[in-house]
């Protein structure tokens, strides 16, 4: 079983930052693979960028503004989100992959002013 707990969600303008962090109940050098998703209101969940032990990858609509980054002595994943845009409100879930399952955060929520 794996633990993901979420923080660092909030309000800000349009133009401004923000960083999540996900701290995991287990060691994070042991999971595959742990990512961020997030879904708008209406929307479907969407994959916003992920992380490997070697390898991140973003969707194009984030590229270049937001980073991904994991400290595997605190067992935590971040999310810096940097130039945000309205459209980047949503709820942000950190999800992990780990023997086989995949895990879920809470989700915090993300509302960007114009």
């Amino acid at each position: 079983q794996v633990q993901l707990v979420e923080s660092g969600g909030g309000l800000v303008q349009a133009g401004g930052s923000l960083r999540l962090s996900c701290e995991a109940s287990v060691s994070i050098h042991r999971i595959n693979a742990m990512g961020w998703y997030r879904q708008a209101p209406g929307k479907q969940r969407e994959l916003v960028a992920g992380i490997t032990s070697s390898i991140t990858s973003y969707v194009d609509s984030v590229k270049g503004r937001f980073t991904i980054s994991r400290d595997n002595a605190k067992n935590t994943v971040y999310l810096q989100m940097n130039r945000l845009k309205p459209e980047d409100t949503a709820v942000y879930y950190c999800t992990a992959a780990w023997y086989g399952r995949d895990y879920w955060g809470q989700g915090t929520q993300v509302t960007v002013t114009s």
